[in-house]
């Protein structure tokens, strides 16, 4: 997956979301469109079907965006790109939050399938499909690549939504790093089983995105390796998150803004050893949230706090 707006054209901005298209699409759209052109009596419909897939496309990628607003997290820039669209979620890095924030987007193509086939079934009856028989033809594509992206999202290989709902429901049990660990070990399960598929049928379009998969999964198991090896440094107990209620690791793990030098944060109440600059907040290694020091005194421990994190 793009890991930037590299390369990408702002479209659009709805509700502090910055929507970017890369270049890309367009020539997947130019190939797209000339391959489907004998399914309809003119281009302007195959034209109308890819409008169709981008925004159906757009419109689950803001299914997992306002759902990571509404629990509390961070999402300004959303991504489309011949392989799909990229919603850059941040939500809090509890469990349940993380879940809805990924189950989301699936749950908009759940929703866009009665309204799809509604607006079908009102072209039936009020004589549309008769008079237009293309009209047909594009409400039929619509629903099956609503459904069929629905479908493909939704399987259990990471870093697909369907993984990593996965990977947030093993959450609960295993915590942050395990379930990581795990959802990106069935994750290789799964595309190689995909892999296998794309040669079986050998469609080399479903081989590029099996690449992608595989890479982006390799990225999440490096990850939990790094989250794991962050889970064993020693803590400094005596404080707490506010938000994640994680003790804050002993050592040089802050770096100062000013001078570039590495220090602990807590050893010095919040100012740089190196270069006397104090600093009115702090962040949190496992979340990402930043408070005052003195918010981080009292906090409690909970259990399986200690595992830390990142984001489709």
């Amino acid at each position: 997956m793009p890991t930037s707006r590299q390369g990408s054209i702002r479209l659009f901005r709805f509700s502090e979301i910055d929507v970017f298209l890369h270049w890309s699409w367009f020539l997947l759209a130019f190939y797209e469109i000339n391959a489907r052109k004998g399914s309809y009596s003119s281009i302007g419909w195959n034209v109308a079907e890819y409008l169709a897939l981008f925004l159906i496309v757009t419109l689950h990628e803001f299914g997992h965006s306002l759902a990571c607003r509404q629990v509390g997290g961070q999402a300004n820039q959303i991504v489309l790109w011949p392989l799909g669209g990229v919603a850059y979620v941040n939500p809090p890095q509890r469990p349940g939050a993380t879940l809805w924030s990924i189950a989301a987007g699936p749950l908009v193509n759940v929703v866009l399938a009665p309204i799809i086939m509604g607006i079908g079934r009102v072209s039936l009856l009020w004589g549309w499909y008769a008079a237009v028989p293309d009209l047909r033809t594009l409400i039929h594509a619509i629903f099956y690549i609503d459904v069929g992206l629905l479908i493909f999202n939704i399987l259990p290989i990471y870093p697909l939504d369907g993984g990593q709902i996965l990977r947030a429901l093993l959450w609960f049990v295993l915590g942050r790093a395990r379930s990581l660990m795990v959802a990106t070990i069935l994750g290789f399960v799964g595309i190689a089983a995909f892999f296998g598929f794309a040669l079986w049928s050998r469609d080399s379009w479903l081989g590029v995105i099996a690449v992608f998969m595989l890479m982006n999964c390799w990225s999440g198991l490096q990850h939990a390796r790094a989250l794991l090896q962050f889970a064993k440094l020693p803590r400094r107990f005596g404080f707490a998150c506010p938000a994640c209620k994680a003790s804050p690791p002993t050592g040089d793990y802050w770096k100062c803004g000013k001078c570039g030098q590495a220090f602990d944060s807590f050893h010095t109440g919040a100012v740089c050893p190196h270069c006397a600059t104090p600093y009115a907040t702090t962040k949190c290694l496992d979340c990402g949230a930043t408070y005052p020091m003195n918010e981080w005194s009292g906090n409690l421990i909970h259990e399986g706090s200690r595992l830390p994190v990142t984001t489709i």
